[in-house]
């Protein structure tokens, strides 16, 4: 990969789907995910009601990189060498003679390694890195404070109760059977969540297709639920927009399983065929799969042995990292945090919002109602 490339000499761009194409509105988004979850744990597990009750300085807990450490309850942020930077205990800071008495004086994260190789799951942390499991942090945090409260040991099986509320809201069949708290919050109104493509976007889309560039739509959204998204902010003609759509692509493995990848499958009425595809030959839209075929399937729509790739995404670990290193492809991420940081926005995303505060640093849920997660909150301490 060069160090400079141009979309218009690429041959094929791909673009992940939540939180990159579609961009939800995140106070009410981050909400209904807090709740989805926090009610399971409520009315499933007999946890404390008090879970679901927040307030605008609790989300001060949320941001991008934490790491739950499963078997003691802490949360910690960490330095790219493993350092721990920052932690708490549930949601309560511990200083810096806590961090050192509990992580030794160079305060190194016994799991780093493992978290830095590796793309599969762990009985022992949770890495929180995209806003759709992100709000988990925060009832982790809470959950450990009950517990203490409960006089409770804190180890891992309370992470059993979190996965369960998870597969709960998300699992494939969540959207068709209407089950859980948050697919049937989006179906009713999906204008509350989801926030549409400017023109401009859609004029771009259509742009790129027209001048020949292969364009993919991947994401481990499912089926159902990718449509609803692609009908509310693309409008119901976006699979015009796409050559190749793949949906439930299980990120990252659908990059890093290799030589053990998963097929593609096709859909029926959202349904995937139980028989695996053996190879990809023609467009279309695809459940699962890997970048290997994919990659036979666009060498032959473009007609070159090593076809130029380029993919957005918003997750370093799903998106960016595994299309970079498996797939050999170009990667843009999409940083949504940098308006927070004063990047000015662009002429087109001006004109589809007011600009009714000046461009200093906010916070990626300030301007949309919540307090600065950058601020200094009392009641914890993970960005001060």
């Amino acid at each position: 990969m060069s160090e400079y490339f141009s979309l218009s000499d690429s041959d094929v761009i791909g673009f992940d789907l939540d939180h990159t194409l579609c961009r939800y509105r995140l106070k009410e988004t981050s909400r209904l995910i807090y709740e989805s979850f926090a009610r399971y744990l409520v009315e499933h597990k007999g946890y404390d009601k008090d879970l679901l009750n927040l307030t605008p300085a609790t989300w001060d807990f949320c941001f991008k990189g934490l790491v739950v450490d499963l078997e003691d309850g802490n949360l910690v942020k960490l330095a790219e060498d493993g350092t721990v930077l920052r932690a708490t205990h549930g949601s309560i800071d511990l200083s810096t003679e806590d961090i050192v008495k509990h992580y030794g004086p160079k305060r190194e994260w016994k799991h780093f390694n493992s978290l830095n190789t590796s793309f599969t799951r762990s009985a022992k942390y949770y890495f929180y890195d995209n806003y759709f499991d992100l709000p988990g942090a925060l009832l982790c945090g809470r959950v450990v404070d009950m517990l203490h409260k409960r006089g409770n040991e804190v180890n891992s099986d309370f992470w059993k109760d979190m996965v369960a509320a998870i597969d709960h809201n998300y699992n494939t069949s969540a959207f068709k059977e209407d089950a859980g708290t948050y697919f049937p919050s989006v179906k009713r109104d999906p204008g509350r969540y989801l926030q549409p493509c400017s023109d401009s976007v859609k004029t771009w889309l259509r742009s790129m297709k027209s001048a020949g560039k292969v364009l993919l739509l991947i994401t481990s959204s499912h089926s159902d639920y990718c449509r609803l998204i692609c009908e509310h902010i693309l409008g119901k003609d976006f699979e015009e927009l796409f050559d190749v759509i793949i949906t439930n692509a299980l990120k990252p493995g659908f990059f890093s399983l290799v030589p053990q990848q998963r097929p593609f499958r096709t859909l029926v009425n959202d349904v995937e065929e139980s028989e695996g595809l053996p190879a990809l030959d023609k467009p279309g839209w695809y459940s699962q799969g890997n970048w290997p075929h994919l990659h036979e399937l666009v060498k032959t729509m473009t007609g070159k042995p090593e076809p130029k790739v380029v993919y957005f995404g918003d997750s370093m670990r799903s998106d960016m990292f595994p299309a970079s290193t498996f797939g050999k492809w170009e990667t843009v991420m999409i940083v949504e945090e940098m308006e927070g940081e004063g990047v000015p926005k662009s002429d087109a995303a001006m004109s589809n919002e007011a600009q009714v505060e000046p461009l200093e640093k906010k916070g990626k849920f300030e301007e949309q109602g919540m307090k600065s997660p950058s601020g200094v909150v009392q009641e914890v301490g993970l960005l001060r």
